[in-house]
């Protein structure tokens, strides 16, 4: 649906996208996952028309992509990280506004006005101006304001920034809702457990370039260390070292031991093992590498430095 090749963007000296090629399919639901200063802004910016792309190119569905490129441009929708809504209007004004951007009069215009304020469960605040809505208000309008002309690619760069826990909650299942349906997501964020939750395949970005792609399970094989069992160190659990040192690696921490079962030893059986030794599975924790481990070991650093 969309495609990038050797896409770069300069401002002055600093390279913010540095030959960046990449492939989205129809359907997906793509996280584009990265510091601040990675360059996800920029790609989203570029994708939205709102600038040129100084080498390479940009295509949906074939056709170029630019500032230039009104047509394809016109089924695309952008949440923005900074909110784009008229502060002193109120939410129905300021749908309003936007549907007719786009195009949208009358009948079809209300009727998704009222769809637009119910999802981000705003209808009986139609008449209150924007700048009396909290942060978690103003982020559910921004969204569905970019999704009144029903776009078949939206761009969402960083939606839930200082949003709620409720909110956060009610912005995914709306998006995950708009993917199930057909809409192609790209999603930025720097948070881990948001591109985990929400997204089928996963781009890890950093100094504008992309150092990783795929699955989030694909993404976690390329760790040089499997998932590890935790458990304290003490009289009652040293009965099961001798049987599992053969199965994997065993670590003395402190006060806790640390188990890495070779990729043949199934973690059944490491049950079984504690079962039969009368240890409660309680006192055991699993632990699975994460994006952030994978972050630092392409990089050197955490995402949020």
């Amino acid at each position: 649906m969309l495609t990038l090749q050797s896409t770069t963007k300069r401002y002055g000296s600093l390279t913010a996208l540095d030959g960046v090629t990449l492939t989205i399919e129809d359907g997906d639901f793509f996280g584009l996952l990265g510091p601040n200063g990675a360059g996800k802004s920029t790609l989203m910016s570029l994708v939205a028309g709102l600038r040129a792309a100084d080498s390479g190119s940009l295509a949906l569905d074939g056709t170029p992509l630019g500032p230039q490129t009104r047509k394809a441009r016109e089924t695309i929708g952008l949440v923005p990280q900074a909110l784009a809504l008229y502060s002193d209007l109120t939410a129905l004004q300021n749908l309003r506004i936007f549907g007719q951007l786009h195009g949208l009069r009358g009948r079809e215009l209300s009727s998704r006005i009222e769809e637009a304020l119910d999802m981000a469960q705003l209808t009986e605040r139609r008449h209150a101006p924007v700048s009396t809505f909290s942060g978690g208000m103003q982020r559910r309008l921004n969204l569905v304001a970019a999704l009144l002309h029903r776009p078949r690619l939206l761009l969402c760069d960083e939606p839930t920034v200082g949003v709620d826990p409720q909110s956060r909650n009610a912005i995914f299942e709306h998006l995950l809702k708009l993917n199930r349906a057909g809409t192609t997501i790209i999603y930025s964020t720097h948070y881990m457990e948001e591109a985990e939750r929400l997204c089928s395949r996963i781009g890890i970005i950093d100094h504008g370039r992309i150092l990783a792609l795929d699955t989030l399970d694909g993404l976690l094989t390329r760790l040089p260390f499997e998932d590890e069992i935790s458990f304290p160190s003490n009289d009652s659990t040293a009965a099961i070292l001798e049987r599992l040192a053969p199965n994997g690696v065993l670590i003395r921490d402190g006060d806790t031991h640390r188990f890495r079962p070779h990729a043949n030893y199934p973690l059944s059986a490491f049950f079984s093992l504690t079962e039969a030794a009368g240890l409660s599975p309680r006192i055991f924790v699993t632990h699975r590498p994460s994006l952030e481990n994978l972050f630092l070991h392409l990089t050197g650093r955490t995402l949020r430095e």
